[in-house]
């Protein structure tokens, strides 16, 4: 496939990237021409033929619009205050060495379906099957070993369907679960309703995120985290794009850090099949602006 059909079938970015070959392509193309106008003269025996020279540039113009409006699959901007570095790019947390977020619910359940209300393909259900080998007591064993200390909000009632815990924690709570050398942070921030299903909220998910870097700031050792887009999934914030939300993880994170650093590099993790909902060169835009805004 060329250079420029990859530029237009990609669903997430192609205005954008079409946009930028077209203006890139003209641009080129006339400096192209402007030098032949103006070295013509100069040099009339090597531009005798000036119509010659302006056509034998469109293919290098075509070649160099192409590679500037090609599709981004990574971001990476570092702050210089505080020094630290944010990365956006597809990949599989669970693949990460870093330390990782995972989102739980507010009664911090650990069954998944069909005797639970966790799906096997949420980060959660494949937390449960990569790290702790799908054995769900085990994870419920270091869950509640992690949440000694937290006060309970209260109770839940148990739904007929779904098997669940029935002790509710506040959401932000903030269990840190061991895993060899790095730490799992699983953070609350969504709520079970009565009929056993997960529900978040833009406050609920904003408030999750503050007390996610706070325990990463006392836990963490300032070492790497990495986190998926947190309530992309079955957290019902269907009124929110994945881009939205990604917005709302870089704010949250830029704006805690103006207070003390986080970790020294956070990478957000996008699952290959989610990046066409993201337009990476509006993020790289919007992590320049905070970081234009941070280094101030």
């Amino acid at each position: 496939m060329s250079p420029l059909l990859s530029v237009l079938r990609q669903p997430g970015q192609g205005r954008r990237a079409l946009r930028l070959f077209c203006g890139t392509l003209l641009g080129a193309f006339g400096a192209v021409s402007a030098a032949v106008q103006f070295v013509g003269p100069a040099v009339p025996a090597a531009f005798a033929d000036p119509g010659r020279w302006t056509l034998a540039a469109i293919g290098p113009c075509l070649a160099y619009a192409a590679i500037r409006a090609r599709p981004r699959t990574h971001v990476r901007r570092e702050f210089r205050y505080p020094g630290m570095t944010v990365v956006v790019e597809p990949g599989d947390l669970f693949d990460r060495p870093e330390h990782l977020a995972v989102g739980f619910s507010d009664t911090f359940s650990t069954d998944v379906w069909p005797h639970g209300p966790i799906s096997p393909a949420s980060v959660q259900g494949q937390l449960l099957a990569r790290v702790y080998g799908g054995d769900a007591a085990k994870l419920s064993a270091a869950v509640t070993s992690a949440l000694r200390g937290s006060r309970p909000a209260g109770s839940a009632r148990r739904n007929r369907r779904r098997a669940g815990g029935t002790v509710r924690y506040p959401i932000g709570t903030v269990a840190v679960l061991d895993d060899g050398p790095r730490r799992v942070f699983a953070v609350a921030y969504s709520a079970v309703g009565g009929d056993g299903v997960a529900r978040s909220s833009v406050e609920d998910l904003w408030l999750g995120l503050n007390r996610l870097w706070d325990a990463v700031d006392r836990r963490g050792h300032q070492d790497a985290l990495a986190i998926p887009l947190l309530g992309a999934g079955l957290a019902r914030l269907d009124y929110l794009e994945a881009q939205d939300i990604l917005r709302l993880i870089l704010l949250s994170f830029v704006v805690r850090s103006r207070e003390r650093r986080v970790c020294r590099e956070l990478r957000v993790l996008i699952r290959p099949e989610d990046l066409n909902r993201i337009d990476l060169p509006s993020i790289a835009d919007f992590l320049q602006s905070l970081g234009a805004a941070a280094d101030r």
